[in-house]
């Protein structure tokens, strides 16, 4: 290689260097930023937003945000949510034996801290470089956040329902009310539509909602009174 060659080799390189520490220190900015700002938008919800599903959502804090609903998403979602570190082994092992028995049916298990790390950071898919970033996500916001900022955090931006982020956005478009007065049967009706909110549609409601609800109205009622479960209630 000539000496022309290896400067423009050592320029591209430095250029290449500096870029990946800037984009290294803004994420971690972003991320500690975010554990008391709200992000001004997610790719979901410019994507939503860009195919025709329309953006509807709100942000609020936890305080105007019900009990109910927070049990109810706790109950759907990821039972174990206030004990794990971020990641729930049991589950993702069974997750993966399915898989691999079944692999045209593809069968998740991501926690409510690995929801928001891709809902917040990144982009829907399931290639393995998005899942390893969305690790990354999951070990910071666990680190950095909390379990109460990452419950307050998911409950404003996943979306529930067809270009609907948000439980207040939720709870103003199917029952006129605001999220801080959802009743138990209401949040568990919202909760019931997370595997795939555009599908399982609230209201209408889908026949998937209508028996899944009635459950997780149980299982609220199992887990109330669990000491960590009600530190993120309280």
């Amino acid at each position: 290689m000539s000496t022309t060659a290896k400067d423009k080799a050592r320029r591209i390189w430095r250029i290449v260097k500096r870029v990946f520490i800037f984009l290294f220190l803004f994420q971690l900015f972003y991320i500690l930023l975010l554990r008391w700002v709200d992000p001004p938008f997610t790719l979901t919800q410019l994507g939503s937003l860009f195919t025709g599903y329309g953006l509807k959502r709100d942000y609020v804090d936890m305080k105007d945000i019900s009990p109910y609903a927070r049990l109810s998403f706790i109950a759907a979602e990821d039972q174990l949510f206030p004990d794990h570190n971020g990641f729930d082994w049991k589950s993702i092992n069974k997750a993966m034996e399915y898989n691999k028995r079944k692999p045209n049916r593809v069968k998740g298990a991501s926690t409510i801290s690995q929801q928001v790390a891709k809902n917040v950071f990144l982009w829907q898919g399931r290639s393995w470089f998005r899942k390893a970033l969305e690790v990354y996500f999951t070990f910071m916001i666990e680190l950095v956040w909390g379990k109460n900022r990452i419950m307050e955090m998911y409950l404003n931006v996943s979306e529930m329902g067809p270009g609907v982020f948000g439980i207040e956005a939720a709870a103003q478009k199917y029952f006129k009310k605001p999220a801080k007065k959802l009743t138990r049967q209401e949040s568990a009706m919202i909760a019931s539509c997370m595997p795939n909110p555009k599908k399982y549609t609230v209201k209408p409601m889908s026949r998937y909602v209508a028996n899944r609800y009635p459950w997780v109205i149980k299982q609220m009622a199992y887990l109330q009174n669990d000491p960590d479960i009600q530190q993120i209630l309280q």
